[in-house]
């Protein structure tokens, strides 16, 4: 996964949303989006989902997964041919990395930034104002990282459907919520240099690389061979259940400890849910001590232990064997570039095409309650994977890159 700086952002960045701009920066759009991200088709379907919603006068709110560094130039693709602006929820790591002349870039594709380990109120109410005084679509990455799964959801945070009750709430019109499926698909056969990446992953462990094995097989025994260091690191001892469930207790019992370092209670939250809590007290902590106090880098450890935390729940530890496509071989071990070889992006290896699906709407009507809340996003979050789920891809929408 991608390190980001964790801390409080030195500013809010604000949207200055223009169709005109959008429409101009297409073409550079376009270049960035061949040359980073090899994406050489992308496909579009329901876009008349998000039509009528415009039609109708809702709030229009797009929710979609996030597999890759790619969807914004997917998302931005589709909704530039509505001809209306749009706004994009961006984490803050995004601007702070960025040029001033591509935080411009951003701004005026409809882009403002949140911080997703705080409760960043001009976030909210910008959403919320968005929803509750305009047409123009929302969109909202309820996974709130990029896990670089292109064919699993991983759970949606609350906050974007508390957002949605909130301008029910305060306009009184409807909300239309609209589940997005963002996929990829290789055209080109990225295996050859795969297995360069697998023969320098298995180097660093000291190992003699395995070029005569299945793509599958190294890679599940790059996995446990990883998963045994860090379960000795953290653990002192390793163990030989199913790798899904030794990913999960790891994951469970770094948390543990920070929790009762940080006096936080136990409930029943997912693994993101218990990272962003973390990561809010180890933040609000360590802003509140001189930067000399000799607490400061038992904080800094504590932080790089919950990014640990993440970068283990971006391995499910069952994706490939499930369906051991070359995407899902792929996602693996651009993750284990990233993580383990220390590249800040893991590079793409073949041309792709990317598709953008738009599903069946949810028109919410009235504001809801906690159950309420929760509930809009399971089935957002549902819908979205049923839509990963269905493989069918027509060319008579593709647009060609």
């Amino acid at each position: 996964m991608n390190r980001q700086p964790f801390g409080r952002p030195p500013r809010w960045w604000s949207p200055k949303p223009s169709y005109l701009w959008m429409q101009l920066w297409r073409p550079l759009r376009r270049y960035h989006q061949l040359r980073r991200e090899r994406i050489v088709e992308i496909s579009v379907q329901g876009l008349d989902y998000v039509r009528r919603a415009i039609e109708q006068g809702h709030g229009v709110l797009i929710t979609p997964n996030h597999p890759g560094h790619g969807d914004c130039y997917l998302v931005w693709e589709a909704l530039v041919r509505l001809r209306r602006r749009c706004y994009v929820m961006t984490a803050w790591q995004v601007f702070e990395a960025a040029k001033p002349f591509e935080r411009l870039v951003y701004r005026q594709h409809g882009c403002f930034s949140v911080n997703r380990e705080g409760n960043d109120l001009q976030a909210f109410r910008q959403a919320v104002r968005v929803l509750q005084e305009t047409s123009y679509p929302l969109v909202i990455f309820p996974e709130g990282e990029v896990y670089h799964l292109n064919e699993r959801v991983t759970p949606f945070r609350e906050g974007t459907a508390a957002i949605v009750s909130a301008a029910v709430k305060r306009s009184g019109r409807p909300v239309t919520c609209i589940p997005c499926a963002l996929k990829y698909q290789y055209v080109t056969d990225p295996t050859p240099e795969l297995i360069e990446v697998m023969n320098q992953l298995e180097q660093r462990l000291y190992w003699r690389p395995r070029p005569d094995l299945p793509l599958a097989d190294r890679i599940y025994r790059v996995a446990e061979g990883i998963m045994r260091l860090k379960e000795l690191e953290y653990l002192g001892t390793s163990s030989d259940a199913p790798l899904p469930e030794r990913v999960h207790n790891l994951s469970d019992e770094i948390l543990k400890r920070l929790e009762r370092h940080y006096d936080m209670p136990s409930r029943r939250l997912t693994i993101p849910e218990r990272v962003k809590e973390l990561r809010h007290q180890a933040i609000q902590r360590r802003s509140d001590l001189p930067p000399d106090h000799p607490d400061q880098e038992k904080i800094s450890q504590h932080l790089e232990d919950l990014f640990f935390v993440v970068q283990l729940f971006s391995y499910p530890g069952d994706y490939v064997a499930e369906r051991p496509t070359i995407e899902r071989m792929a996602e693996t071990i651009d993750k284990f570039e990233e993580d383990f070889l220390g590249e800040p992006t893991a590079r793409v290896r073949g041309e792709r095409r990317g598709s953008v699906t738009f599903g069946q709407p949810i028109v919410v009507h009235s504001a809801g309650d906690r159950r309420a809340i929760r509930t809009l996003t399971q089935t957002l979050e549902r819908r979205v994977q049923s839509l990963l789920d269905d493989d069918t891809m027509t060319r008579a929408d593709r647009i060609s890159a």
